[in-house]
């Protein structure tokens, strides 16, 4: 068996038991290599899954947020070791919930300021979940919002997490969170524009992403795929979309750690132009070496300790991607190797030492991502000539 047949014979077989539908593309150097998709977009009603198909991204959103905000780093809108306190004011007097032996926590200033490059690479303290002190604090925080404010902004829940102690100083650990949503606001503060309006005319536009965005509009509401969640003897029951409510057209909050919708076709023409220096039918949308930068690991021993597990074996963290340290090891592709994985099953690889990129979408939960996205990408770099 040779070339694309293989993926076609692993996803025709893995929506059999998997996910309801998924869709895969493999792009090279502007040419597609290989598109198919599979299944259902909805049990029930039969729909069939295609290139029309619209998959809630969740954390995918985030390498979307990271490329937009280094397009403004290429234009010297700011510094990666800038305080974030000179774009959020509130910030500037961060301290840190340390936790005593006892189980008690005490309250001290940070050893030094949070910085951007902390933001982007997930190091400035504030996780999206567990039992600590600052999870607490972070979950009062937005009850407040919502209690007072209602339906709120990126900007105000920006301010609000102001007052919440983050869980080590800035750039000793690495903790998946709330840095990408400070990434959205810096969008914001120094574009003057909201993160939806930068994504869409500095991104989507230039890209030709049509079904690509945080707002239903047109069709796009009949075109999305439904999520499943999918019980252990395979049994699958339509469930809610997390964010959903984000997606209706007078919701506020646009998020830097998730909540865009877009299509494979769609996020094939935006990896496909990371994997080619940034270069989208002849026009820079972004800049090869800052692309070079973004894919750097930037993870010191102990951090690595905190981000790598089974699912990341072999990889690093940069500015808001993994990227491959140990080729090899765990993948075929090449060092630098990049991208992230979508809550409910989304990821994308982009490798420029090939021209190559990956997409595959499905919306399951739980997402079966160490399963599938290690042999769809496995599958996609094998078959490469």
């Amino acid at each position: 068996m040779s070339g694309f047949q293989a993926m076609d014979e692993f996803l025709s077989g893995l929506v059999k038991r998997g996910p309801a539908g998924c869709g895969c593309a493999v792009a090279r150097d502007g040419e597609v290599l290989y598109e198919n998709y599979f299944g259902y977009a909805d049990l029930e009603k039969k729909t069939p899954i295609t290139a029309d198909t619209v998959y809630r991204q969740f954390s995918s959103t985030k390498v979307v947020i990271v490329t937009a905000a280094m397009m403004l780093y290429e234009r010297g809108k700011f510094l990666l070791n800038d305080p974030i306190s000179e774009y959020f004011p509130e910030w500037k007097n961060t301290c840190v919930a340390q936790e005593q032996a006892d189980g008690t926590y005490t309250i001290r200033p940070a050893k030094r300021p949070i910085q951007v490059q902390d933001c982007f690479s997930m190091s400035m303290g504030i996780g999206y979940g567990g039992e600590d002190y600052t999870h607490r604090m972070m979950e009062q925080v937005r009850k407040e919002l919502e209690e007072t404010i209602g339906d709120y902004t990126l900007r105000d829940d920006i301010r609000a997490m102001s007052k919440v102690p983050v869980r080590f100083d800035p750039g000793t650990r690495w903790l998946y969170g709330f840095g990408h949503e400070l990434v959205a606001g810096l969008i914001e503060a120094v574009s003057g524009m909201t993160v939806g309006e930068f994504l869409q005319k500095e991104l989507f536009d230039p890209l030709g992403m049509k079904s690509t965005g945080y707002r239903y509009f047109g069709d796009l509401r009949e075109r999305m795929a439904t999520p499943y969640l999918r019980s252990e003897d395979g049994t699958m029951e339509p469930t809610a979309g997390m964010f959903d409510m984000r997606h209706e057209p007078g919701a506020k909050y646009e998020a830097g750690g998730a909540g865009l919708f877009s299509s494979v076709r769609d996020y094939t023409a935006f990896a496909q132009m990371l994997a080619c220096g940034g270069i989208y039918k002849g026009e820079q949308i972004i800049g090869r070496k800052t692309i070079d930068l973004m894919r750097q690991n930037r993870l010191n021993r102990r951090q690595l300790r905190d981000f790598r597990c089974s699912y990341l074996e072999g990889y690093g963290y940069g500015l808001g991607v993994r990227t491959l340290m140990e080729p090899g090891r765990v993948s075929n592709s090449s060092v630098g190797e990049f991208g992230w994985t979508g809550y409910m099953g989304t990821y994308i690889a982009v490798d420029p030492s090939e021209k190559a990129s990956v997409v595959y979408m499905h919306n399951l939960v739980p997402n079966m991502e160490e399963y599938v996205h290690h042999r769809v990408r496995n599958i996609a770099f094998g078959a490469l000539k």
